[in-house]
């Protein structure tokens, strides 16, 4: 069996999960288990990940999170993977589209010693043009200046290793580690921040993978404008709007 798993997280994601189903199945190494978490959609995205797993290059494994929040729905695939075997673990979303070489950077960076790797995101292509993919490159840079600046990340409040971006919909992480730090916390979004910095009290091996590389959905761009997009980023809050912009 193999010793890495994926896992995707989805809510209501009929409309995209196909397109990321289609990205895991162009990886070059596909010596992986893949465990989608259909969390409390009201749509066809269960099915859709159902239809995908009869004819995958690898196997699929479809779970039911009725707990709405995409903590429990990552803690849930985590734990599953970790319960058949899995000694490493990675993680997109169902509307984000790993680049080929996505699985095979997230195992060496594994092999290699990392405990957390935190891959690189940019804009899909298929949703805005330059300007756009420019304008969210800029929001992410922002936001990873400002969480290294940020008091509250100062090693003297016990944290071990410096600050990092980190992005839920590109890691990976050992099995060891996660169960370590005990897991994603089981809320709802946001819960990349607060996952990094239990990580950061426990271990250095924390390590960022270039060559690690998912294109992220700008649908929030789009629903909060650049301002409200900075909030998030920011770890100000979605402001007047809600925190699910699908």
């Amino acid at each position: 069996m193999s010793a890495l798993w994926v896992v995707v997280p989805a809510h209501q994601e009929a409309a995209r999960i196909g397109d990321t189903l289609k990205a895991l199945a162009a990886q070059r190494d596909r010596d992986f288990h893949l465990v989608v978490v259909d969390n409390a959609s009201e749509d066809d995205t269960a099915e859709i990940a159902r239809a995908f797993a009869e004819r995958a290059p690898f196997p699929v494994h479809v779970l039911d999170e009725r707990d709405k929040g995409v903590g429990c729905a990552v803690d849930t695939g985590f734990r599953y993977a970790i319960g058949r075997g899995a000694t490493l673990l990675a993680r997109t979303d169902a509307d984000c589209l790993p680049r080929p070489g996505w699985t095979a950077a997230a195992r060496a960076a594994l092999h290699g010693g990392a405990g957390l790797v935190c891959g690189r995101i940019d804009a899909r292509r298929d949703e805005h043009g330059p300007l756009g993919r420019a304008v969210f490159r800029t929001l992410v840079a922002t936001a990873a200046f400002f969480g290294r600046i940020r008091p509250a990340h100062r090693r003297r409040h016990g944290y071990l290793a410096p600050y990092r971006m980190h992005a839920g919909n590109n890691m990976a992480i050992t099995a060891r580690l996660y169960e370590a730090v005990g897991g994603m916390p089981r809320r709802p979004s946001p819960t990349d921040r607060l996952f990094l910095n239990r990580v950061r009290r426990h271990t250095t091996a924390i390590t960022h993978a270039r060559d690690m590389v998912v294109e992220n959905s700008t649908r929030r761009l789009r629903a909060y404008g650049i301002v409200g997009t900075a909030r998030w980023y920011l770890d100000k809050g979605p402001g007047r709007h809600g925190e699910d912009p699908r």
